[in-house]
């Protein structure tokens, strides 16, 4: 009982921290309204030039 409730533990705690891991993926950038057209997304308060985009590894995933 107590190696099934171990197990059990074990794969929670892994399952959370896998969780919060992979909550942090995503773009930097200001968070723009879903009715925003696309050519002005992250353009509102941006007087620097843009920087150019990086792939990541999870990029297909998302």
């Amino acid at each position: 009982m107590q190696t099934s409730l171990r197990r059990m533990t074990i794969a929670a705690g892994l399952l959370a921290a896998a969780s919060i891991a992979l909550s942090g993926c995503g773009r930097k950038g200001d968070l723009d309204p879903p009715s925003m057209p696309v050519e002005k997304q992250n353009k509102l308060n941006s007087k620097a030039p843009p920087v150019p985009d990086k792939p990541f590894l999870l990029d297909p995933l998302l």
